[in-house]
């Protein structure tokens, strides 16, 4: 999977165009923005790496430089910096070096910056890839689609009943539980309560993976506090997106 990079700059359209034009032919999807907070908040969800193209705003954008560092460092998001002594000098003044992943002083090398680039995003990927999923649910096929979906960032173990994911986690401590809700024997709910109820089991994360979309389904689950709510109608992406925005946050924008 590509890793989606955002390039920050102003005044240098022939430069951060040809690192642009760079970056994609190495398979990277790029995209560049002034350094301005709302034009970056539209693009924050969709980026894996942000990169300070820097010239003389880094010295007249500390709220874009302070947002830049409040969200790498809450979201474990990298970020790179290019620029020559003096600006790289004013932007570590505002952002600590440990939430810079790499800087680049002018002139650089773009094959070598391609090259360093790739290594950080597999480091990345491999980061994530040390998550954990449990899948509960009696749907066989849903299972082994979700299981292909996720395997690309996240290590995935599939149960096929609340039981079995109860007996599963009493050895093993998954980051997230996807958990559906109309189940047979145990339904959903009947498993988060039990889950709750275990002293060792009890902060793993359950995010609830339905095709209950009725106010009372809904309500009822929502009364037990799960972390999230995610409908199977809902496209690959955008289930992609919620699970990674939460790991990255820690938080779930619908709750």
């Amino acid at each position: 999977m590509s890793s989606r990079i955002l390039v920050i700059s102003k005044g240098a359209a022939f430069m951060t165009d040809a690192l642009a034009k760079n970056l994609q032919k190495s398979g990277f999807e790029a995209n560049i923005v002034e350094p301005d907070i709302a034009l970056i908040e539209k693009q924050r969800k969709t980026t894996d790496i942000y990169i300070i193209y820097a010239g003389n705003f880094v010295f007249e954008s500390a709220d874009v430089l302070v947002y830049l560092k409040d969200i790498c460092a809450e979201e474990e998001k990298l970020m790179c910096v290019i620029g020559y002594t003096k600006e790289i000098d004013g932007i570590l003044s505002i952002i600590p070096a440990s939430v810079i992943a790499h800087r680049f002083e002018r002139p650089f090398d773009m094959k070598l910056l391609i090259a360093e680039l790739k290594n950080l995003s597999a480091a990345d990927e491999e980061r994530k890839k040390g998550k954990h999923i449990l899948l509960v649910d009696d749907d066989l096929t849903f299972l082994k689609m979700m299981q292909g979906w996720l395997s690309m960032k996240y290590n995935v173990t599939i149960t096929r009943s609340g039981m079995q994911a109860i007996t599963y986690i009493a050895n093993h401590t998954p980051d997230l539980i996807l958990l559906d809700y109309d189940m047979p024997i145990t339904s959903g709910p009947q498993v988060m309560e039990m889950i709750r109820s275990e002293h060792n089991a009890a902060e793993i994360p359950i995010i609830f993976l339905t095709g209950k979309s009725d106010r009372e389904s809904v309500m009822t689950v929502m009364a037990l506090k799960p972390q999230g709510y995610l409908l199977k109608n809902m496209e690959k992406e955008e289930i992609i997106g919620n699970i990674d925005h939460f790991f990255e946050t820690r938080k779930w924008k619908n709750i």
